[in-house]
């Protein structure tokens, strides 16, 4: 310590130390007149202001669009410093000793980063939109999500890179307006999913950054967390509120949270979401594992391994057998009236409830807005959603979205009564539905695909949790090596599962993910191109 007092002395600066039983040494000792916590300052010696100290760190995967730091009258401003980088920013991090995690503060010191979708006062927002950005001022609320994470002691350190208006856009072809972020994962030049890909990226990449918030609406936060081998969420619709926040469909959106350690997730949902009950005595007594792949058929024997030890591991945990299940013959099985196939109902109503929602309720304000300013002109608009908004006009508008929205109802309804979402008094949910998110597969950033002219269509397992509004988390399993094209060497991916309950049974799940975690089932990850440490 005497060697670093005696640098900053040999810089101009003089080290005052505060506190009982500060002894003789190369600083001064004094007393403060008021309270602080324990912690670095810095002294400005003209009129005694105090300020925080903040670590820098280089944003090299772009995970940031914009670094941040409060400005101590409730809002927050953007940190403008940028050291020697190629492209990219520099975040501002806080000490960690400035916060002592209490019961009413359990995330005390936890430094979170954003999806740039969520409204923060005194920035700006993009939603990876440069036309967004410049046309709308630095907002003048904090969203309530991010507000609740605040008041529960996590520091805002900035907010992440997202796919623009949280649409679908691929790396090389669609993200025009800003710079799709790197999953640091294999080779780093792997997709990171999307859209919240930033804080997908920014977990899996920086040890520094502790949470960092999506949205998921079809996806948005559990792709991200299966390409990156993270863990990360969407919870039960409904489960916190989504006002300043730019929308995708109202009906599906949900605000979700990666992490790398099992147990930091699941405190941090039980805390964010405060409206579900615990006083659950079990955990579910089915377990349930979802449609095809299983037996292996379609993916490598080293992921097969992983899928098969983590099964074994869950029925011996939860002491009940596992049963292989599939969603469209059961729907075939208990819906004797049309239509008879889950693909006829749900073919196009995730499409049509995006498309025309967001259309509605974001881009017509943002043209009519942009058009005011700029003498009747439009904004660019990525072709992602252009397409996607065009699409939904084209393909009925309003009078679609009713049938959309009825249709989701539909499912919902059977979901929860003959499906596989049924509640229960014991364990809040009557199954644990398990199915798989990744298994290791390359997807290559630099590849090109054909042009998008419509959202997704179709049905697929990814689905079910969505148009049920049930909560699903996507948990690391391992990783397992591929020959990268990039690199010519060995290189290795992540491979991941879903586990999804009854809707409103956040809180049964999130203690399932830590107790998995408690026993060595499910392992916390590190950062970087592997997951774990060689």
């Amino acid at each position: 310590m005497d060697d670093f007092m005696l640098t900053l002395q040999s810089v101009g600066m003089e080290t005052l130390l505060a506190g009982p039983g500060v002894a003789a040494g190369p600083w001064v000792s004094v007393n403060l007149t008021i309270d602080l916590p324990p912690g670095p300052y810095f002294v400005f010696q003209y009129t005694g202001e105090v300020f925080r100290a903040y670590r820098i760190y280089p944003d090299h995967n772009m995970a940031f669009v914009q670094a941040t730091i409060s400005d101590e009258k409730g809002g927050f401003m953007a940190f403008p410093a940028i050291t020697e980088n190629a492209m990219t920013k520099d975040v501002a991090v806080p000490s960690r000793l400035y916060s002592t995690p209490t019961r009413e503060q359990p995330l005390a010191g936890l430094r979170v980063g954003f999806k740039d979708i969520f409204h923060i006062k005194g920035l700006r927002t993009s939603g990876g939109s440069r036309s967004y950005y410049f046309l709308y001022g630095p907002q003048n609320v904090t969203a309530p999500s991010i507000q609740r994470l605040i008041d529960l002691g996590a520091v805002v350190v900035g907010k992440t890179g997202t796919v623009q208006f949280s649409t679908g856009d691929r790396p090389t072809a669609d993200w025009v307006d800003f710079h799709c972020p790197f999953n640091p994962r294999g080779d780093g030049y792997q997709a990171p999913g999307g859209s919240s890909s930033g804080s997908g990226a920014g977990i899996a990449s920086y040890e520094w950054l502790d949470l960092a918030v999506g949205s998921d609406t079809g996806g948005s936060v559990r792709s991200p967390a299966a390409l990156q081998g993270v863990y990360g969420n969407r919870p039960s619709t409904g489960a916190i509120s989504l006002d300043h926040v730019l929308p995708l469909s109202s009906p599906l959106d949900t605000a979700g949270v990666f992490a790398r350690h099992p147990g930091l997730w699941a405190r941090t949902v039980q805390s964010w979401y405060p409206n579900f009950e615990r006083n659950y005595t079990s955990f579910p007594q089915r377990l349930l594992l979802a449609d095809d792949g299983w037996d292996g058929a379609g993916i490598g024997p080293h992921a097969h391994h992983l899928l098969t030890r983590f099964v074994g591991q869950l029925e011996e945990f939860l002491r009940v057998p596992r049963t292989l299940v599939n969603i469209q013959q059961r729907w075939r099985d208990t819906h004797a009236s049309p239509p008879l196939e889950l693909n006829d109902l749900l073919n196009e109503t995730y499409a049509i409830l995006t498309a025309v929602d967001q259309y509605n309720r974001l881009a017509k304000p943002l043209f009519a807005d942009y058009a005011a300013i700029h003498d009747g002109r439009r904004p660019f608009i990525n072709p992602g959603p252009r397409y996607r908004w065009q699409w939904g006009q084209d393909h009925g508008g309003d009078a679609a979205y009713e049938v959309a929205l009825r249709n989701m109802t539909i499912f919902r309804e059977w979901w929860e009564t003959i499906g596989f979402g049924r509640f229960d008094e014991a364990s809040c949910s009557e199954s644990l539905v398990v199915s798989m998110f990744s298994s290791g597969e390359v997807d290559y950033r630099d590849e090109y695909y054909e042009s998008t002219v419509q959202p997704p269509v179709g049905w697929s397992t990814d689905y079910a949790s969505v148009m049920a509004g049930a909560p699903e988390v996507v948990v690391p399993l391992g990783e397992i090596p591929y020959q990268s094209a990039i690199t010519l060497h060995e290189e290795y991916l992540p491979v991941t599962v879903a586990l999804q309950m009854a809707r409103g049974c956040d809180h049964v799940l999130a203690d399932l993910v830590a107790a998995l975690g408690e026993k060595g089932i499910l392992q916390s990850v590190g950062v970087g191109p592997r997951m774990y440490s060689t």
